[in-house]
């Protein structure tokens, strides 16, 4: 049996909706990035929303907004898929890293009040030393909520309004979560969802950027679209701008499924369930864990944690010769060779996120997963334990 590591939940009516698209002549910026735009905004609970062609590029926009400066410091994950942090280095600013919370994988308060406060106080080292900050540089922090679980946001929230500290917010993989009944995509002055193929929902290709902050919205719009105009005069350039704007197509597809995403989000937790239940017997596997203040997770993969002795890479070897589609995930950002060549990061900085990285496989995972499919992955994960 071969099982894919995800798969997309296509129905007939996005394949109409496409082919409506191609037969209207508009393929782009017409009524269904307005639609996406809508429905976006209300599942996040914020006023507006800007349709782009990424989470890249709707994190970025933020970014913009924000003027960062050359030596500007911000915190955030290494815990992350790498656009977490990229989205710093493109403004020439400094990202600094706090480690996560070995439960729910995402930032560990505790441990960003201690890099906060080694920061302020001048004794944090940024990798190997060579990158020098000022302590009076620290200017916000990009939380992400990891795998569709929510970050602790009462106290990361508090944390910067002590410090004044600006938030931004990742939730590229966490539409439709809740934190203590709050729209994951509401907090801090702006968030992003993205809406790859693996995602909770997709438009193949996309994002949309989130908030209640009227000129961060009018900016994302015109930077989007090349830097035109509030009325988008063709050849009117009042700032300068991107080619960041989502097309017709792309929208078409993600108003039937942002529709559909409860729907969505309740078949992805069945599976995610019957994993569980089908691990339940494993004293080497930690299967996901929801923080207490999660009030609806939105099930983006799903990532088992082993045991110490267990040599993740043979399984995973051992996993692909079955035909298990199966991943490490996440690998450290600060131990991307393009942040050790940066920065100086070597192994050993960020304790948590380092034995988790080493330990964790994502799992074949998506809304049609059938109980056959599931049973032979978990059957294979156990032999290939066994085996090794």
């Amino acid at each position: 049996m071969k099982v894919p590591l995800s798969r997309p939940d296509i129905g007939q009516a996005e394949i109409d909706a496409v082919v409506g698209v191609l037969r209207s002549g508009t393929l782009s910026m017409g009524p269904h990035v307005e639609e996406l735009e809508r429905l976006s905004a209300q599942r996040a609970g914020v006023r507006f929303a800007v349709a782009v062609n990424s989470g890249t590029s709707a994190l970025m926009l933020i970014m913009k907004f924000l003027n960062l400066q050359k030596g500007d410091l911000w915190i955030t994950t290494p815990f992350s898929f790498v656009t977490s942090s990229n989205i710093v280095l493109y403004e020439r600013a400094i990202p600094i890293f706090s480690d996560i919370d070995p439960v729910t994988l995402n930032m560990d308060p505790s441990a960003l009040t201690e890099t906060i406060n080694q920061v302020i106080q001048g004794r944090l080292t940024i990798g190997d030393g060579r990158v020098h900050y000022q302590s009076n540089r620290l200017k916000g922090v990009i939380g992400v909520d990891i795998f569709g679980q929510p970050l602790d946001w009462d106290a990361v929230t508090a944390l910067c309004n002590k410090h004044r500290l600006e938030i931004v917010e990742d939730s590229c993989e966490s539409i439709g979560a809740t934190y203590k009944g709050k729209p994951c995509g509401s907090f801090g002055i702006a968030g992003a969802f993205a809406f790859y193929p693996n995602k909770q929902m997709t438009t193949g290709e996309g994002g949309v950027l989130v908030t209640d902050h009227h000129d961060l919205y009018q900016m994302a719009r015109s930077l989007r679209n090349q830097g035109r105009g509030i009325n988008e005069q063709w050849l009117n350039h009042v700032e300068l701008g991107y080619n960041f704007r989502m097309d017709e197509l792309s929208a078409s597809l993600g108003v039937q499924q942002i529709n559909r995403l409860d729907q969505l989000l309740e078949r992805r937790a069945a599976v995610a369930n019957r994993y569980n239940q089908l691990f339940r017997d494993c004293c080497y596997v930690q299967t996901p864990i929801i923080g207490p203040f999660t009030t609806r997770m939105s099930w983006f993969v799903y990532v088992i944690l082993l045991d110490h002795h267990i040599p993740r890479d043979r399984l995973l070897s051992f996993l692909e010769k079955e035909e298990v589609g199966c991943r490490e995930y996440f690998r450290p950002i600060h131990l991307q060779p393009v942040y050790q060549k940066m920065f100086g990061y070597k192994p050993g900085v960020f304790p948590i996120t380092e034995s988790i990285a080493a330990r964790t496989i994502a799992l074949p995972f998506h809304s049609q997963l059938s109980s056959a499919e599931q049973e032979y992955v978990v059957d294979r994960v156990k032999r290939g334990v066994e085996t090794l």
